[in-house]
């Protein structure tokens, strides 16, 4: 080629891709650190847990003694109220209860709630958005026993128990 027909190097399409395609992972990988970091810890537990050496240690007592009594409840939220029902065990039906609907991936959005007994069993005035997933978990206020479940999305009601029960 004589000197008048070569392009210029910016007009090459495969000087385009040599320095392109690299330079767009590098882009998109500092991107996903970003969002990796910002999104914060992924772990699902509300518990309070303790590092011994490597392992995690969290306390299970609560949900043993749920276990022991059998407890068994469903959680019902429905225009502006929560509701719970007991299904099995003893429950105390004169103590308060206290739920949390703790958010899957932003505790910043968690909800602590202090049910009062009434006739059918526990309520509290309080709007909670079906539009996510919620992990929910009730138990007394001394915290001596706990059942857990999960609210899906859309639903109105879940079933908690103790998460010791062999399903």
């Amino acid at each position: 080629m004589d000197d008048e027909r070569k392009r210029p190097a910016w007009r090459e399409p495969m000087i385009w891709l040599v320095v392109g395609v690299p330079l767009a992972a590098v882009v998109a990988g500092l991107w996903m650190v970003v969002v990796a970091t910002r999104s914060g810890g992924t772990d699902g537990s509300t518990d309070d847990v303790r590092r011994t050496g490597q392992v995690q240690v969290a306390d299970l007592a609560p949900d043993a003694r749920a276990a022991e009594l059998g407890l068994r409840v469903v959680v019902q939220v429905f225009e502006g109220q929560v509701r719970v029902f007991p299904v099995d065990g003893a429950l105390p039906r004169d103590a308060s209860l206290v739920a949390t609907f703790a958010h899957p991936q932003d505790a910043a959005d968690d909800i602590t709630l202090v049910l009062a007994p009434d006739d059918l069993g526990w309520h509290v005035d309080a709007d909670v958005a079906t539009d996510h997933d919620w992990l929910v978990q009730l138990g007394d206020s001394a915290g001596t026993w706990r059942v857990r479940g999960r609210l899906p999305r859309g639903q109105q009601a879940a079933h908690l128990e103790s998460s010791l029960v062999a399903r």
